[in-house]
Formats: C-alpha cells, structure tokens, sequence
C-alpha cells in the first residue's frame, strides 16, 4: 500500500515538475526563474516512493496549520469588530481609549480581552460593576474565527501545490484575503443593521470596490484575459450589470411599496447592500442572498407574530422594522461558503 501511494504520489509529483518546467519557458522574469529552478532542484533530488509518500501529509499539516491560524486570527479581529460595533454607533474613536466597561468605564485588563474566554471566565458579567456583557461580543468573535477558517481550509482543498507552480502565488493569497475582509464586512453589517437598523455608507461603498478588486485580482491570476482582451470589458459590463441589477432589484421593492403605503419601507442602505453583494457574488449569487433573505425575514416575523406579547400590541407590531440587511448578509455569508455549488444544483434539477 505504501509503494502504491509512494507511485501515485511520484507521479503527481513528476507533472508538477513538467508544469514548472513549463513555466521556466515561458517566464519572462528571471528571479522567477531562478526561484522555480531552486524548487525544481529540490523535488528531483526527493526520487524516492518512500519520500514522495510523505507529501500528502506535509500538505495536510500545513493545511491544518494554517486553517487554526486563520481561525485564531479571526477571533482576535472578531475582537476588534466588537470595539467598532460598541463605538461607531456613538461616533467613538476605535483606537482610543483603551478597552473598557461600557457601564463602570473601568480599563480592562489584559486577560479581560481575550476573544470567547474572557467571556467565560467573567460569566458575562463585568467584574466590577457586574453590569451584564452582551452575548454578541463571543458571538462575533466565534463567527469571524469560524469563518475565517472556513475559507482557509476551502481554499486548500486542491492542494497547495498552485503556491508553488503558479506564476502569481500572491494572487492566491491575496484572493484569500479579500475574502475573509468580505465576510468581516458582512458579519459587521449584519450585526449594525440588528442592534442599530444602520447600514452606513463608508462600509457598503468600500465593500463594492473590494468586490470590483476581487474580480480583477481573479481574472488575471487566472490569466484569462490582458489588458486589451475585448473579454476583459465584456466582464466587467457583466460585473456593473450585476451590481445595477442587484441594486435595482431592492429599488424597485422599495418604490413600490411607497406607491401602495406612500411611506417608506425598504431603506436604501439595503440597495446598497446588495450593490456589494453583487459586486462580490455575481447576479445569480445576490439573488440567492435575497431568497435567503426573505425566507430568514418571513420566519423571524411570524416567529415574532405568534408571541403572545406581540399579538396583545399587534398596531405596534405591524409598524415595526425588521433588520433585512441582517437575513441579506446572512444569506451572504452561505453564498459565499457554499453558493455556487447549490446554485449548480439547482439548475441541474431544473433542467437549465
């Protein structure tokens, strides 16, 4: 079994050699060719089935590796999107002062900040005052560590070897990266748009961009176009057409709604968040977050509607306001992880 797995792996080995040799040929910077000659030399003096066998596992430890640290990552940035939740709303700067409690303004000490355990060791309660520490602080810490790993260990899930082989590894990473800002971004509106019913502008604009950043980072690493490919404009009329289309959509709704009820009902930092998530997703992949959206919204409302409380004050209730942009970055969030696959499916069940 070992000289098996030995043989297999040689090969996979041997055409990662002959597509390095390839990029030797073909590359017109000669610090890359001489990087990839160093590799070359590496991989040619491991001849051996026994040595070859052990590259799976050099691959599943760095992809383990790097999935933890991504994840640990993401609970101290968690962290520091907690400090931005508790202070823009009140216009606060998020650098200073230091952290502190929101009732007693007592500093924190060091192992008072620590993301998920601090929570923990102090109950949810400030040890001073005892005023209660909210449960969104673990929440979003656990939600950008998780997910942060999440696109890390996807991201992995070919092989490690495009780090090596690909003319422009840092695309790969950089890719990666633009990710994890995205779903920071989303995790950051979506728990603004809950607590606050604010969507602002200096994170869905930004977010665009990043989205427009993100394509182009992905077609040329991809090498799918040059710069004066007529493809690369058919593109990006694609990328501004599902922007349009997806912001459109939100627009619309909202229009018609106040022709019916001559009031407001759908705010525009909503359109704009679907801008973004066109921006990021496509048009296919902002109509999924929407659907998700909807149906996230329906069942929090008639769940809200079947509470007794709700039904003695049921005026009150009918003109009350649900976080939409919340269900939209959740169903986001799923499309970004997961979105392209189930749309895929779906159109093979559909028949498209």
């Amino acid at each position: 079994m070992v000289t098996f797995l030995g043989f297999a792996t040689s090969v996979r080995r041997r055409k990662v050699v002959d597509r390095m040799t390839a990029t030797i040929l073909s590359s017109a910077s000669e610090s890359r060719k001489r990087h990839v000659c160093r590799v070359l030399r590496i991989l040619r003096s491991l001849d051996s089935p026994a040595v070859y066998s052990t590259f799976p596992v050099i691959e599943s430890m760095i992809r383990v590796f790097c999935t933890v640290l991504a994840g640990l990552l993401g609970l101290a940035f968690g962290s520091f999107l907690n400090v931005c939740l508790s202070r823009w709303p009140e216009g606060e700067s998020v650098v200073k002062p230091r952290s502190h409690c929101r009732s007693c303004r007592r500093t924190l000490t060091w192992w008072e900040n620590v993301p998920v355990v601090s929570w923990v060791a102090l109950r949810g309660k400030c040890r001073t005052c005892g005023a209660i520490i909210s449960w969104r602080y673990p929440a979003v810490e656990l939600a950008i560590g998780l997910l942060w790993a999440t696109v890390v260990w996807q991201a992995g899930a070919a092989s490690f070897e495009q780090f090596i082989v690909s003319e422009k590894p840092y695309a790969a990473v950089f890719s990666v990266l633009l990710k994890m800002s995205f779903l920071w971004l989303l995790v950051a509106l979506a728990m603004l748009d809950a607590e606050h019913l604010w969507l602002p502008n200096w994170l869905t604009i930004p977010g665009v961009v990043l989205g427009l950043i993100n394509v182009i980072v992905g077609m040329f690493s991809a090498r799918r176009y040059s710069i004066v490919e007529p493809g690369l404009f058919i593109a990006a009329f694609d990328w501004a057409g599902g922007v349009i289309a997806a912001a459109g959509l939100i627009l619309i709704i909202r229009w018609t709604y106040w022709l019916i009820r001559r009031r407001e009902g759908i705010g525009l930092g909503d359109a704009k968040l679907m801008a973004m998530l066109g921006a990021w997703l496509g048009l296919s992949g902002a109509l999924f977050c929407f659907g998700i959206g909807v149906v996230l919204g329906a069942l929090f409302a008639l769940t809200a509607l079947a509470l007794p409380a709700s039904r003695r004050d049921s005026e009150n209730w009918l003109a009350a306001k649900l976080p939409l942009g919340t269900f939209l970055c959740i169903g986001g969030i799923i499309s970004a992880l997961c979105g392209q696959p189930i749309i895929e499916a779906y159109k093979r069940w559909a028949g498209f």
